[in-house]
């Protein structure tokens, strides 16, 4: 990994080591410091006996430990606009089932998708499914598949891209090769 000594860089305290992140338009985003302190133990006299039974100075570390992830994922959040790529998306398949007689046929769905380490939800609530559609649309969810009649019949599913909109009617084995591909591409 390549790393840059920014001599007297305002570390007031002691060495400390920064995590940056550039973006793909080139911002570059702090997301972690470990930093050194020799001044404060001193202000504040703090001392601690050793083994040798005297006296000593501590060092104190300041670590930006616990808000490190958070801004990562703020970075990632801003960067995608919140859609993120199917490979990162904390759901990446929400499937619909227009009436309560598709609800088996749409949790065996998921149970075959999640035997692919493919996230998924069902949403088998009594609303309309066009409330339900536009609803997994402003979560912003990479795939909507939504079974009726026809399609549980036939065991199918009508497949819905977040950015390529209705792709038409695929079987479940076409929708999970079309969704592991894309997560090994990192698409």
């Amino acid at each position: 990994m390549q790393y840059k000594v920014n001599e007297g860089d305002g570390a007031f305290y002691g060495p400390k080591i920064d995590f940056h992140l550039e973006d793909s338009i080139g911002r570059t985003w702090q997301c972690g410091t470990i930093q050194l302190d020799f001044q404060m133990p001193e202000k504040f006299e703090l001392t601690y006996i050793g083994p040798d039974g005297e006296k000593h100075r501590p060092v104190m570390i300041h670590r930006v430990v616990f808000g490190s992830i958070e801004r990562f994922i703020a970075i990632l959040t801003e960067h995608y606009a919140g859609a993120f790529p199917t490979w990162l998306a904390p759901v990446q398949v929400r499937i619909l089932a227009i009436s309560e007689n598709q609800h088996q046929y749409v949790l065996e769905l998921q149970k075959r998708l999640e035997a692919h380490n493919i996230r998924v939800e069902t949403d088998i609530r009594n609303e309309k499914i066009g409330y339900r559609i536009r609803e997994a649309q402003l979560q912003k969810i990479p795939y909507m598949l939504v079974a009726g009649e026809r399609e549980a019949k036939e065991g199918q599913v009508a497949v819905r891209e977040r950015k390529e909109g209705e792709l038409g009617t695929l079987t479940p084995d076409q929708i999970i090769e079309r969704i592991l591909t894309e997560m090994k591409e990192h698409r």
